[in-house]
């Protein structure tokens, strides 16, 4: 499988963005997908899940503000995030399948950078 993220940047505190996470193949894109992120210095912490039925799972520190999505139809994965706090900057990654106990760091190369800051 390949995947491919984007849309992250350096925005202010209280602002948007909108990732995305390009793949390969209808086949992956339809089953379970996950975002993870990595601050400096720390180890990757799951952010949010959309099951193969659709449904959705969110980390404490995000839900209300984070919203996972996709569309199959571009083989993309979403994720909106609003209201952005400097906590939240970090490296976001995507991946198939459900949650892990210990997400893994983002692939060599990979990821999109998010930086909240003002």
């Amino acid at each position: 499988v390949q995947l491919l993220e984007s849309g992250g940047g350096l925005v202010q505190p209280g602002g948007s963005l909108r990732l995305s996470c390009q793949a390969s193949e209808f086949r992956f894109i339809s089953n379970a997908m996950t975002w993870d992120r990595q601050a400096p210095g720390t180890g990757p912490e799951w952010v949010s899940t959309i099951s193969r039925s659709g449904g959705t799972a969110y980390a404490d520190s995000v839900r209300g503000r984070f919203t996972i999505s996709r569309d199959y139809g571009s083989n993309t994965l979403f994720l909106e995030m609003t209201n952005l706090k400097p906590e939240d900057t970090g490296l976001y990654c995507c991946s198939t399948g459900g949650r892990q106990p210990d997400p893994e760091p983002c692939p060599p190369g990979r990821g999109t950078q998010v930086t909240v800051s003002t």
